[in-house]
């Protein structure tokens, strides 16, 4: 079915307001793309009778099927590299020591935009590598959050394809970390402990999210209108302790939120520490 100029005001007003996506008048084929099988599936005349029926509220579930529908969930294990680098040999160590001088064994990180998973099992991989036996002795935990149901049920059953797991994760990792269980790859348990998952929409409150030490909120705030990006970064700063280390997307810069986002470098990454040094 051929988006019109109404469809796509219809439905790219819908996507801004349930996830903050941004829609403007030339995406007409992505519109298609994405709900061209669910118009079908619901027997709706057009893209903004779709828009019409998800705005009403009548059906609990619609509003997830369009999130799912839209969302982009292109991920891969490690993926772009030199943020987890930076993480393994800058802001790991560095919170690690900074919490023992302290006395303190808690580690929290935040996978703002988990996907199917890929990057909190990533994280999860590296801390298991540093800390080796020793990560018994402390208390961690990985929080992966997104807002599609649907990718968050896929990724708390940590169970991969072949095609995922040759996607940036390396032979030894693989071997190391995962079953091979029914022609896929599961994630072993000492990984899988350390992940909890939870919808989460970004365009929302954050105070469920307590305070997080490392924040991993990548390729997201990119989609958003002004607004609501700089609402976003403000409101994980809002989350995180001081010292705290933020990582974004490597398109993405916060320097134009003054001076709480100065960037730093290291591994090739940029990141930010918006409560301080």
């Amino acid at each position: 079915m051929k988006a019109t100029a109404e469809d796509l005001t219809a439905i790219g007003a819908l996507v801004e307001d349930l996830c903050g996506i941004v829609l403007d008048q030339t995406k007409g084929y992505l519109i298609e793309n994405r709900f061209g099988e669910l118009v079908g599936e619901l027997g709706c005349a057009s893209y903004s009778e779709l828009a019409r029926r998800v705005r009403q509220g009548g059906e609990a579930d619609l509003k997830s099927k369009v999130i799912d529908a839209i969302t982009t969930n292109e991920t891969l294990f490690f993926r772009d590299g030199s943020p987890f680098e930076a993480f393994k040999h800058k802001s790991l160590p560095e919170t690690i020591d900074e919490k023992l001088s302290r006395g303190d064994k808690t580690l929290r990180i935040w996978s703002a935009a988990c996907s199917t998973g890929q990057e909190p099992y990533t994280l999860a991989m590296i801390l298991h590598d540093t800390l080796g036996k020793e990560i018994d002795d402390f208390n961690i935990r990985i929080l992966a959050t997104d807002i599609s149901d649907e990718v968050i049920e896929k990724a708390s059953r940590g169970v991969f394809t072949e095609y995922e797991v040759g996607r940036g994760l390396p032979a030894h990792q693989l071997s190391k970390y995962f079953h091979r269980e029914d022609g896929k790859y599961r994630v072993k348990d000492e990984l899988r402990y350390l992940v909890s998952f939870k919808r989460t929409n970004l365009l929302e409150s954050l105070a469920h999210v307590g305070t997080q030490d490392i924040v991993f909120c990548r390729n997201v705030a990119i989609y958003f209108q002004r607004d609501a990006r700089d609402s976003l970064y403000r409101r994980i700063q809002k989350q995180m302790s001081n010292g705290g280390y933020l990582f974004v997307g490597s398109g993405e810069t916060l320097v134009d939120l003054g001076e709480d986002f100065v960037p730093h470098s290291h591994c090739r990454s940029v990141f930010y520490r918006p409560n301080g040094v």
